[in-house]
């Protein structure tokens, strides 16, 4: 997501660019792309000179919304979301912590922007030696 912040407003960037730049598999990206453009984080432009691209702004994207997309939960337990999910819940002397850690965790990555983490972003290390 970074990578195509950086991108934002010069056009569609290839999953093999950025499968590059950051050094992983472009399958493992095919398998992050989904869920991002079904969620309307990112938009495919099709074509020779096509690609992905932010659906909006990188000021508008918090590490929250992402977040919540790939990992499909915004708690760090089952039990926070669904006290079902475990029979102890109702008496659970931990519950609550992970209720708050996981409450102030979400607040942190929301007021965090794809666009606040550009400017401090370094390129990854390739080994190279300057």
């Amino acid at each position: 997501m970074l990578e195509l912040a950086k991108n934002f407003g010069q056009g569609p960037i290839h999953l093999s660019e950025v499968a590059a730049r950051q050094d992983i598999s472009v399958k493992y990206l095919e398998q992050l792309i989904i869920p991002l453009k079904r969620q309307g984080l990112i938009q495919s432009i099709r074509g020779p000179k096509g690609g992905y691209i932010l659906s909006r702004a990188p000021d508008k994207i918090t590490f929250a919304a992402i977040v919540r997309v790939l990992e499909g939960t915004s708690s760090m337990t089952d039990c926070v979301e669904d006290p079902d999910a475990c029979h102890k819940s109702k008496h659970c002397p931990t519950r609550d912590v992970w209720l708050q850690a996981s409450q102030s965790m979400y607040e942190q990555l929301e007021s965090i922007s794809l666009a606040d983490r550009l400017g401090g972003w370094n390129e990854p290390h390739t080994g190279e030696q300057p």
